[in-house]
Order: structure tokens, then sequence, then C-alpha cells
């Protein structure tokens, strides 16, 4: 079974910016599914404003998003299917870039903080909650998708 995913990435050179100076802005798009429009810009901290954007979405923090996303989703899934009922997840997710072995700067760790708020006569238990995670975790294919080590607050280091 295969699946593909599609994106347009767009960038155009703001009018009158010389471009071989490296002044240029490097603020983007990101289109995706039904016109969906997301602003990107690398983050200020890798290329200053005004170069940059700090309101637009970077690909680290984007990467980072993908990451709790997924495994919130998968998460919620396995709930429903054990009978508990969420009423929210929020999760404060973090990325933590490093140099690998090369000294090149990657993603080397993301931690999932999600708080989680449950309802309904079924509660589950920490041991429920620990065994949720940890298939969610098992199944997520961002987080099977990347180098980076992918942990949950609070419990073991997973991948």
């Amino acid at each position: 079974m295969s699946h593909t995913y599609q994106a347009t990435i767009h960038w155009q050179r703001p009018v009158g910016a010389v471009f071989t100076d490296n002044k240029y802005s490097r603020a983007h798009e990101w289109r995706f599914d039904e016109g969906i429009v997301v602003p990107a810009s690398p983050a200020p901290a890798s290329v200053k404003p005004p170069m940059s954007r700090a309101d637009a979405v970077d690909p680290e923090e984007a990467l980072v998003a993908a990451c709790s996303s997924c495994h919130m989703l998968f998460f919620l899934a396995f709930a429903g299917r054990q009978g508990f009922v969420v009423d929210s997840y929020t999760d404060n997710a973090l990325g933590v870039m490093t140099p690998n072995e090369a000294g090149k700067l990657y993603i080397s760790a993301i931690t999932l903080d999600p708080k989680i708020v449950w309802s309904g006569d079924k509660q589950p238990t920490d041991a429920d909650i620990a065994a949720l995670h940890t298939r969610a975790h098992a199944e997520c294919y961002i987080a099977n998708s990347i180098r980076a080590t992918v942990t949950i607050a609070g419990m073991a280091d997973h991948h």
C-alpha cells in the first residue's frame, strides 16, 4: 500500500530585490489541498528579519507540529476505540536542534507534552494513558519517518 502527499511551495523574488546581494526576503507560501495557503519563512533565528517573517511558519516548527498532530490523531483514534471520551487534547510540543555527527544542524529531539481532558463514565488509568501513547507513537507516520528522538513528557524515550 502506498499513498502520495502533495504540497506546492512558492517563492518569488520581491520586485526590485537584487537577489545576488543575499538581502532578499525568504518569505514564501505553502499551498495545500483545496486552496489552503500557509505563510512560511525561515526561522528568524536562522535568517534575520526583514529577510524572514516571524509571523510565518518555519520548516522546523512545522516538523514539530506534524509529529505532534500525527501522534494526537492516532491517540484519539485508539482512545475512542477503547471507549474513552476525550474532550480536549493540547500539546505544547518542543523540538530541539543540535549538530549531528557531521556537524550539520538537525532536529535531534521532539518532546510531546499533551494535556488531555477526559469525560464520561469510563476514565483511563495512568497505565491506560501510557499504553495509548506507546501505541500512538508506534503507529505515528511522522515519528516513523524521522531521525529525531520523540518522547512524551513523563514517559521513557521512544525512538
